[in-house]
Formats: C-alpha cells, structure tokens, sequence
C-alpha cells in the first residue's frame, strides 16, 4: 500500500546505515542446488523446563513436522537447510536499540511471550532457552525468502511472528521476521513489490504497524518499495484487536466467530480473485496459521483439518499460476500432525506437476 502523501526526500543517514547493515549481513548464502527450499533447524524448538507448556502455543511443532517429513521419507535430512541466527546488527535492520534492549528484562520478555513465570528466571536463561530459537527462525525465515525467489518456493519450518513490530512485541512474538525478510529482499533482491498473505486466526497487527508508510529509501535517490496485505480476521478471534494497525491492511476479510469451511473457502477463492486484479507482487510472503482449525482455544473457528490443507493449496496455487514465488511461514498452532505433515507433502507434489 502506497499511504505516503508526499514523495520522501531522499534517505537519511538511518537509511544508509539499514542498507549497509543488510549488505554486510550473513544471514543470505548460497544453498546447493541439492538442498530442498525447506528451511529449519533443531534450535528452533522451545524447552525451557516445562514453563513453555504454560503457554497454549505449541514451541516444539518445528520437529515434530520435520522429523515425521524425515523418519517418512519424505524428505531426506540432509537435504533440509540450517539457517544461521540472526545477529543484533541483523535485527537492528527493523528494530530500534531500546526495544533489543527491553529484551534484556525477563519481566518483559514474560509479557511478550505471555508466560509470568519467565519474569523469575536469569535473564542470560532466557536469552539462551528463548529468545535464541527464535532468532534462528529469524534467520530461517530472512534465508527463505531468498530461496524463495531463486526456487520458485521456500519454507520456513518456524517464524511468521505477526505480532512484533520494530518496537513492540507481544502474543508469543519476540522479533519482527516477516517485516526483516521483506526488508532484506528489497535491498539484496532487487525487487520492489511484496504481498503478506497473512491466514493466521489473528490479527497481523506487528507488519501492518512497519509496513504503515511502506516508502524506504536507497542509498541513491528514493524507490516507491510496496508491501500490500491481504488478511482473513476473526471478528472474535482471542486476543485484543488493534484498529489503528488493521487501517493498513489493503485487502481485509473480517470472518463471524464459528465461520465453517466451506464458507470459509468460498471467501478464500473470492479474495484471491481480487487480489489477482489489484495486486502484482514480485514475492509473497504466506503466513499460514492452523489455529483456525474447529476447536482451537484461540480462534474460534470452525474449519476442518482438510480444510486447512485446501486453504494452503490454494495460496500456493495463486502463486504458481501467476508465476510468483511464494515464501511460506508455519505460524499459529499446528494441525493434527498427521494433517501438518500431508500438508507439507502435498504442497511439495503440486509444486512439481
């Protein structure tokens, strides 16, 4: 979305030094061909002596999913790829010095993750049990989109933390990967034009925050980058709704508490059909939540497991027919995992036919 009522200047010394920090980051490194575009790594599950249970999210979904994938022999293990984390100048791209430094109170980092009890625990703990796996995700999540555009697709097995912003997080997010990909792939991509399908049960408030005036600069003269939004909400989803953020978001289909699948699917199909016409984006960034799943605690739909399947060969499909690569994030609380693991399998065959 274009919300700038005034063609910027020319960038500022904070732009320059954004630019710089993204060329110099590490975090982008070329793949084998041999690897699959499916990104994770073992650090990315959450043990933290039983505390991560407090919270309903599930922080060990990530292995599940890739060791069924592996043990299946549905995808060789040698063939995944390990991200690396992402370092505080890499971070420091989106996120401003005093928030990095907010997460060095484990009162605060307690409040993002929504878990009290962390507030008790050494903050050097939390920096290693917590926040360490998910600046692995960060990394995984910034490296996938770079294989997204080279491969046609990519996979995250982790990220999609909608809810953080460069200055504040919150709902189980402790930093901003979707806003840091796109970030990246602007610079070291060279494209100008990013789409978030955000199809989690909640509210993408962090990136429609970042990406509210969406002009960034060059280090020469200026460049119109876009990031447009199309987003499915609950109207009754848990959480608190944030309406300034959701001002942002250009394509918005507010779904009734209890919405079924077919229902669901319907609108599904009938917004993508809009988005085809509005939209020409050259990478989308698909933020495929399960917590939309009937009988989750937290957002209050209805849809049946085969319905999340379809849901996401449908989005995947959108991409391929339009010859966009397509990056997708496994946010939001996972399916049954039976359903989690056909549904990576089938996304890898319809890719291929």
């Amino acid at each position: 979305m274009s919300s700038s009522s005034a063609a910027p200047k020319g960038p500022t010394p904070a732009d320059a030094l954004r630019r710089n920090r993204i060329l110099s980051s590490k975090l982008y490194f070329d793949v084998p061909g041999s690897k699959a575009p499916v990104v994770y790594s073992a650090a990315y599950d959450i043990a933290f002596l039983g505390i991560e249970k407090l919270h309903p999210f599930d922080s060990s979904k990530w292995g599940r999913i890739c060791k069924f994938l592996t043990t299946e022999g549905h995808l060789e293990k040698n063939r995944v790829i390990e991200p690396l984390e992402a370092s505080k100048e890499d971070l420091l791209v989106v996120h401003t010095v005093s928030y990095l430094n907010s997460l060095k109170s484990s009162f605060r980092v307690a409040a993002i993750v929504e878990v009290p009890p962390v507030t008790l625990i050494p903050n050097w703990v939390v920096q290693q049990k917590l926040l360490y796996p998910f600046r692995k995700q960060v990394g995984g999540s910034i490296l996938s989109a770079k294989l997204a555009l080279e491969r046609g697709w990519a996979v995250n097995v982790g990220g999609g933390f909608h809810h953080c912003s460069a200055e504040e997080g919150g709902g189980f997010c402790a930093y901003a990967d979707i806003t840091l990909c796109i970030q990246f792939a602007f610079v070291r991509l060279n494209i100008s034009r990013v789409m978030i399908i955000d199809l989690d049960a909640h509210q993408g408030n962090g990136h429609e925050k970042d990406f509210a005036n969406d002009v960034f600069h060059l280090q020469e003269g200026y460049t119109f980058w876009t990031c447009t939004m199309l987003e499915f909400i609950p109207l009754t989803a848990y959480g608190v709704e944030d309406h300034a953020a959701k001002r942002h978001i250009d394509q918005k289909v507010e779904l009734l508490s209890g919405t079924k699948t077919d229902d669901y699917l319907d609108q599904l199909d009938k917004a993508l059909k809009v988005a085809k016409s509005r939209f020409q984006p050259q990478l989308i960034v698909y933020n495929a939540g399960t917590d939309i799943l009937d009988g989750d605690p937290l957002g209050n739909l209805n849809i049946s497991p085969e319905g999340v399947l379809i849901r996401d060969e449908k989005v995947f499909r959108f991409a391929k027919d339009q010859n966009i690569p397509l990056l997708m994030l496994t946010s939001g609380e996972p399916l049954p995992l039976q359903f989690a693991f056909l549904l990576l399998s089938c996304i890898f065959a319809s890719i291929n036919d």
